[in-house]
């Protein structure tokens, strides 16, 4: 009988091949899997989609690599790399459903909708002649229906507020592009404070520009707020890294089984070099954050404040397939200028290794530095002051600070789970923005005097019964203060930016708090840092 080996197979062992043509052969095992998948489609006594049990069959041998060696489809490899590309194709708007309605949050400045004059509240009830409004869109659905190539055009249908007609518009798409710099503000007179969700290819161009703007301020030191950024691109922190150094050093290296090790450096003229740096880590400060946070712990630079990092230190090359799907390898792992190992064990498997982070919730890690142990193996000495630092899974920062339950209750988890908080400030936005705007011309104004009424609250209260929330009494006053500060901001965001939306959130954050403490007192700032 003739062998005919699946095709998607056979388009994976070339690709495999490809990699190192003369070196790597076909082997009897990958000509195995292809028999086996062969049989199955020849002879299984049901009919079976051989392409889905190919992809479940990649998927599920990767993982059992390790955590992040994965596959990606077809459809979702350009998706997934759009965000650390820093940009994407489409009209440019920030929006959110409202009742089954899109709302533009705010057009995107210099973007394709800002330039025909879509405006802030519009909202799109036609796109390309289908009706978008009562039809359960999502944001996917919306997403979809607005990206598209650079060049091309879609047409919209606007209703806007105190317009007596609807208004059409017919908008060419544009590359569009994403931030990775989410604020930059001065906290006081000398400290600067930037905020990073990722390390993208515009990370460095958009710090620079930030930058330019704080000096300007009179900016002396600053805070880099890496909380909640999973990483990125390694070049893009360690390009960032090098900025405080003022000679060559070693900020990170990796090594695999068949990659060799490689040093990356920094240049010797960092423009920051003199400046105090405070970083600010959490559990989701994740690769790239750790590749920077590492480097300035090691070489005694910057003072970690938070709470201990993710621990991915594992480096993926990308493989492209045929048919346009990609597999993300493992290929080395991360360490930090001294040695240290960045990713946390996984060889008792994924499930143990996902266990494992989650037990630093329920083993009291996000309350008590006390709770964070290593073996003495693991320990090593940063390379100016010799202080102990640990390897073993993520970076272990220099200042703790908890997690602040004291305003956290079940009404208000409940209310932020429902995503009625959301809501609301979201139709507050949409009912007030005219007003808003005119009363607090200026965001500072806005900062230190705007406040919610007693009947917006009960407002917010009755929208949390008709969501399921039911409302407590003795809860809402334990947290009333953290959940009008998050309305506050949310509307702030939807009003403005997300650069107000952290500067509301940031004057009641312990962590800044800390921060400021720390970088404002050099002779705490030097005892923390060995000298």
């Amino acid at each position: 009988m003739k062998k005919i080996i699946s095709p998607l197979l056979i388009a994976l062992v070339l690709q495999f091949c490809t990699i190192n043509l003369h070196t790597q052969p076909i082997s009897e095992d990958l000509i195995k899997i292809g028999r086996t998948l062969n049989l199955i489609d020849a002879f299984y006594v049901d009919s079976v989609k051989i392409p889905e049990i190919t992809e479940k069959m990649i998927i599920n041998l990767l993982r059992e690599l390790d955590p992040r060696s994965v596959y990606i489809s077809a459809k979702n490899v350009k998706e997934m790399n759009e965000p650390l590309n820093g940009n994407f194709e489409g009209i440019g708007v920030q929006f959110n459903l409202l009742r089954d309605s899109i709302v533009v949050i705010e057009p995107i400045p210099g973007g394709p909708s800002e330039k025909v004059g879509i405006r802030a509240g519009d909202r799109i009830i036609v796109i390309d002649g289908e009706k978008v409004t009562g039809i359960g869109i999502s944001t996917t659905g919306v997403r979809k229906r607005l990206m598209g190539l650079k060049g091309t055009k879609v047409d919209v249908t606007v209703y806007r507020p105190r317009e007596k007609e609807k208004l059409d518009f017919t908008i060419i798409r544009d590359k569009i592009p994403i931030n990775s710099v989410d604020a930059a503000y001065m906290l006081d007179k000398e400290t600067g404070y930037i905020k990073l969700n990722k390390f993208a290819a515009t990370t460095e161009t958009e710090f620079n520009e930030a930058m330019e703007t704080l000096r300007k301020k009179n900016m002396k030191n600053i805070v880099i707020d890496l909380r909640s950024n999973g990483g990125g691109y390694m070049l893009a922190s360690t390009s960032l890294a090098e900025k405080f150094f003022a000679d060559k050093k070693l900020i990170v290296y990796l090594e695999g089984r068949k990659t060799p090790r490689q040093d990356y450096t920094s240049s010797g003229n960092g423009d920051l070099s003199s400046a105090r740096v405070v970083v600010l880590t959490d559990e989701a400060s994740a690769s790239a954050s750790e590749i920077f946070a590492g480097a300035l712990q090691d070489w005694d630079r910057g003072v970690i404040i938070g709470r201990r990092t993710f621990g991915k230190g594992l480096v993926q090359n990308q493989y492209m397939l045929p048919d346009g799907s990609m597999i993300r390898l493992t290929i080395a792992r991360y360490y930090t200028p001294t040695g240290r190992l960045i990713q946390s064990p996984y060889n008792e498997g994924y499930d143990k290794y996902m266990e494992n982070f989650y037990k630093r919730y329920s083993g009291g890690e996000m309350l008590s530095a006390d709770s964070i142990h290593f073996p003495d193996s693991l320990k090593y000495q940063t390379l100016v002051n010799k202080r102990t630092v640990y390897g073993g899974g993520g970076i272990t920062p220099d200042v703790f600070v908890p997690v602040d339950t004291s305003n956290y209750s079940d009404y208000y988890r409940n209310l932020v789970r429902r995503g009625v908080i959301n809501q609301y400030a979201l139709e507050y936005s949409d009912k007030n923005r005219t007003g808003l705007k005119s009363r607090y011309p200026v965001f500072d104004n806005y900062l230190t005097e705007f406040t919610f009424s007693e009947q917006e609250i009960k407002d917010l209260i009755k929208k949390g019964e008709e969501a399921g929330v039911k409302y407590s009494d003795s809860q809402f006053r334990i947290s009333r203060g953290e959940i009008l500060t998050l309305l506050k901001a949310l509307v702030a965001s939807n009003i403005w930016q997300t650069n107000e939306y952290f500067l509301i959130l940031n004057q009641s954050d312990p962590v800044i708090k800390k921060a400021l403490e720390v970088i404002s007192d050099r002779n705490t700032y030097n005892k923390i840092l060995g000298y």
